[in-house]
């Protein structure tokens, strides 16, 4: 592994290296790791998420050495350089029309993806549901059994290739319509109601307390979140801007599924 990634992160110092067969080779194989699950663009090491840079700049380099071609499912046709995935049966994934992963995600054994996308370099683990136009963006991690609803947006994030991707932890439901980018981290067992948009500047405020608690880039685990509005101030005047409102957390008494149901019931959150 040492040797591959060597070899890229000469030809990210230095284009003319991706001229060598031995050079794309490692980023092809690098590639085919990442596809099969067995390489990972972040992964959670000692508590703490780790990007591998290097394995994002094989993503990268990947494009400039594919050429675009013709693609036909059926009836169906596709003109882009990067594959689709293939032989979902044998990988244990329900896919239905008409979603589309392209080669180089991982997606494992016992997902289901409703008309939905996901993209190079993404990781979705076990007994996920991808619902109907969920997107899931390149190099986004998503854990196991995380429910992303209908028209849920998952950011993706290439470059800087230092930069983490967007993370869903284990246990997770999206609500419908939400937005999670630029690398913003969804920590287990979190519910996001419908309609939550969040970036890295986005305010997060816990308003459980008799003071508010501030986040960003981050939603602690079991938080119960809703979308907000907040006063600030600009040149022209005190406008309206969106946030991010921590209103409960999800009750450790019940199973994980019941609980989910309750914590959409009692705090009145729409999924």
């Amino acid at each position: 592994m040492k040797q591959l990634f060597d070899l890229i992160d000469k030809a990210w110092e230095n284009k003319e290296h991706l001229k060598e067969k031995e050079t794309r080779e490692a980023v092809f194989n690098v590639i085919d790791l990442i596809d099969k699950g067995e390489l990972r663009i972040a992964e959670k090491v000692n508590g703490y998420w780790e990007v591998n840079e290097s394995a994002k700049k094989a993503v990268i380099l990947y494009f400039p050495l594919q050429d675009m071609k013709p693609m036909r499912a059926g009836d169906l046709e596709f003109f882009d350089k990067i594959p689709l995935k293939k032989d979902y049966r044998k990988l244990g994934i329900r896919v239905v029309p008409h979603a589309v992963a392209r080669y180089g995600s991982y997606i494992s054994p016992g997902v289901i993806m409703m008309p939905s996308y996901v993209n190079i370099g993404a990781y979705v683990d076990e007994g996920t549901m991808i619902d109907t136009w969920a997107t899931v963006g390149s190099c986004a991690q998503i854990g196991k059994r995380v429910h992303l609803s209908g028209g849920v947006g998952i950011g993706g994030v290439l470059e800087p290739v230092q930069a983490s991707p967007v993370i869903i932890e284990d246990d997770c439901f999206i609500g419908s319509r939400s937005i999670i980018v630029e690398g913003v981290r969804i920590m287990k067992e979190a519910v996001i109601g419908a309609g939550v948009s969040i970036t890295k500047s986005t305010k997060i405020i816990d308003v459980t307390s008799v003071e508010p608690v501030e986040y960003k880039g981050v939603i602690p685990s079991r938080s119960v979140v809703i979308p907000g509005m907040t006063t600030k101030k600009f040149p022209a005047g005190n406008f309206q801007v969106p946030v991010a409102l921590i209103i409960g957390k999800r009750k450790a008494s019940t199973d994980l599924k019941t609980s989910l149901n309750d914590a959409l019931r009692e705090f009145n959150v729409t999924a």
